[in-house]
């Protein structure tokens, strides 16, 4: 029997995953990585205990400050737009689980994300809930080993399998990206740690129209709350240099032409420009087909057919042939 180790977080995902990989004749161990927030591991310990799961519980919050807090934090300050799911996955989460794998002689790891694996190859879930973009930066030594018993599968029949199999927490909420921040307040957070700025100017075609409380508080797209001369305006710039937000028009956020740095390839990194498609944030409507063009030191140029609404530094962009993610980068 074939043993796996599956990232084990005591919600509903996890556990029907587990479930499936038994069904499908596979050892499960599972691991928790416990960043110390909202009673997760005791739920985690619980639902394992229901299951009659082996878990081990690993202290990750080193780990996560040193991967994921810290560059979230000096990103944000900067101005930037990081998802910490995506720092997270190849970093920590699948990082652990291999080593963890490798201790135990387990040959796969496994996670509850929504997308699907074939021939060795990473594909979009259902529309509704398809995670693939969040694996976009993870390694190939990673992708080798890595099992998604979801799948394609849609959420509420994941909850109807942890139903039937009479899981305590088959309709537990769903988790929000931001685990290590509890009240999911990350300007709170960004405060706490110190050296978070102060108020600052709001511009507006050079004039400046009004104050902000901190640059940390906003990400580009963000519609301000105020109207000015009957519109309404959004965050087009963050310029941290000067704690200042640069604001536009709805018309003015869209953009034809965008820069990814450090891209992560699950395929063999290309060298001529392709045709493909493009997720410039984690939402599943907005994918346009786009023309890559690779350049030196693992950065390329995104030239869109339709224009992506409000592309931010720092967050990741995935990228697509068909269904099948090819890879992804951060925007620059």
């Amino acid at each position: 029997m074939k043993k796996v180790i599956l990232g084990f977080s005591g919600g509903v995902d996890s556990a029907v995953a587990a479930l499936l990989l038994r069904r499908e004749g596979y050892d499960v161990r599972g691991a928790f990585l416990d960043v110390y927030a909202n009673g997760a591991a005791e739920d985690a310990i619980r639902t394992a205990e229901y299951l009659r799961l082996p878990l081990e519980v690993i202290d990750a919050r080193g780990a996560l400050e040193e991967n994921v807090c810290k560059p979230f934090a000096e990103g944000y300050l900067r101005g930037e737009t990081l998802n910490p799911c995506l720092l997270c996955n190849p970093a920590v989460k699948l990082r652990t689980l291999l080593e963890r794998a490798d201790a135990q002689g387990a040959e796969y790891i496994a996670t509850g994300h929504y997308a699907r694996l074939e021939n060795g190859a990473v594909y979009m879930g259902c529309r509704d809930k398809d995670q693939s973009y969040q694996l976009a930066t993870m390694k190939r030594e990673q992708l080798a080993r890595l099992l998604l018993p979801l799948g394609a599968l849609e959420k509420p029949r994941v909850r109807e399998i942890a139903a039937e199999a009479g899981i305590p927490i088959a309709q537990k909420p769903d988790s929000m990206d931001i685990c290590f921040i509890p009240d999911h307040d990350y300007a709170a957070w960004l405060e706490r740690r110190g050296g978070a700025p102060g108020p600052g100017p709001c511009v507006f075609c050079g004039e400046t129209i009004g104050r902000h409380e901190g640059i940390h508080h906003w990400t580009v797209g963000q519609r301000w709350g105020e109207l000015y001369n009957g519109r309404r305006l959004y965050v087009a710039k963050i310029i941290p240099e000067t704690n200042t937000l640069e604001m536009a028009l709805w018309e003015a956020l869209f953009s034809r032409e965008i820069d990814a740095r450090d891209m992560n390839w699950l395929v063999d990194a290309p060298r001529e420009p392709f045709r493909g498609r493009v997720r410039a944030r984690h939402t599943r409507w907005e994918t346009p087909d786009c023309t890559v063009t690779p350049l030196e030191n693992g950065r390329a140029h995104i030239a869109t057919d339709t224009p992506i609404r409000a592309p931010a530094k720092g967050q990741t962009v995935a990228l697509y042939d068909g269904e099948r993610l090819l890879g992804g980068g951060f925007l620059q």
